[in-house]
Parts: structure tokens; sequence; C-alpha cells
């Protein structure tokens, strides 16, 4: 009787396994999809800050004139708003958005804005000490969705971020596509618990 317990139970573990990584492969799949619709980005996302990457933004976004801008949770509106009258950006580009709370939900607070406009490339800007974090999180979210991006590193003079940070947000990236939950209660949690 115990052999065929413990049996059933490998067998549901392969199962599980198994179910996961097909559900997983598929993400490759959706992404090379979306590079063959969308060779060229279709928008702007910016991983909001303090005005250096909204500055960062608006420089670069003149030099793409005909794509608007999502900043998430980034500068103040009031100072945002200022920085790309300053590079002459008409309001109506702009997409200013402060539901997000950390880099995962910055992601995930979005993907339903990109997909009612069937945006399925972005150009993704953060800071180069950011940039192998957001990638990580970017590739699982967005991938997931069928949007793929193409990153750009703002200069930096910040250590790049811990593995720590990395390997967690990709569980969490996970558990956003499996469940739709973010974890973001436990961000704090563990950031005061294992601050790397």
């Amino acid at each position: 009787m115990w052999q065929r317990k413990s049996k059933g139970h490998r067998l549901l573990k392969l199962a599980i396994i198994s179910f996961l990584v097909v559900l997983i492969s598929w993400i490759p799949v959706r992404i090379a999809i979306a590079k063959i619709q969308a060779p060229q980005p279709q928008a702007i996302l910016t991983l909001g800050s303090w005005l250096d990457r909204e500055y960062f933004t608006a420089q670069f976004a003149t030099k793409h004139p005909n794509i608007d801008i999502w900043v998430s949770s980034g500068t103040p509106p009031e100072f945002a708003s200022q920085i790309f009258r300053a590079f002459s950006i008409p309001e109506s580009r702009v997409h200013l958005d402060y539901r997000a709370v950390d880099t995962i939900t910055n992601f995930t607070t979005l993907i339903d804005d990109f997909k009612s406009r069937k945006i399925q490339h972005l150009y993704l800007i953060t800071s180069e000490y950011h940039i192998t974090r957001a990638k990580a999180i970017a590739t699982l979210i967005l991938g997931s969705q069928g949007i793929i991006f193409t990153p750009i590193s703002v200069p930096s003079d910040e250590p790049s971020e811990s593995w720590f940070r990395i390997l967690r947000d990709i569980g969490r990236s996970l558990l956003w596509i499996f469940t739709g939950r973010t974890g973001a209660s436990l961000n704090s949690h563990f950031e005061a618990k294992f601050s790397i």
C-alpha cells in the first residue's frame, strides 16, 4: 500500500511539473510571434524614478515622435509633465500611471492598456543598475502576454541589483502568470528581512 501511495505522489509531481513546463514553454512561442508581427517598437514604457529616467525618456521620445509614452509610478505628475513639455512633447502622447507599487506592478498594471491598443513591442527604459531585473520580469510578464521589448538603459552610478532581488521577482512574475497575483504585499516584508 505504501508503494502505491508513493508511486501516486511521484506521478502527481511529474504531472504538475510537466504541466508547468508546457505552460511556461509557450512564452518563447508568444515572443517569437510578437517579433514577427511587430518588429519595431510601438510605444515607450519607462519604469519611473526621480527625474532622471523621465528626462532621458523625454529626450529619447523626441527621436521617436510617432509613438506614445507610458511612465509607470515615477516622478510626481507636476514635475513629469514639465519635463515632457520642456521637450515639446504633446500631452496626448504621455500617459503617466501611478498604480504600480514596485517593478512587478510596473508591468502588470499596464498590460491591459497595451493589449487594448494592440501594442506588441515596447521600448523599455530604466536605469542601468535596474535593467537586469527589469528584463527578467518583462520577459516573463510581457512575454506571457505576447508583448516583446527592446531595453534601453539610463546611465547610472548605482551598483547593480542583487541576485536575490532578481530571483525573488522572477518568482513573483511566475506567481502572477499562474494566479494573477503579484505578491506585492510580501515585497516590503522580504525587503526588510533580506535587504541585500
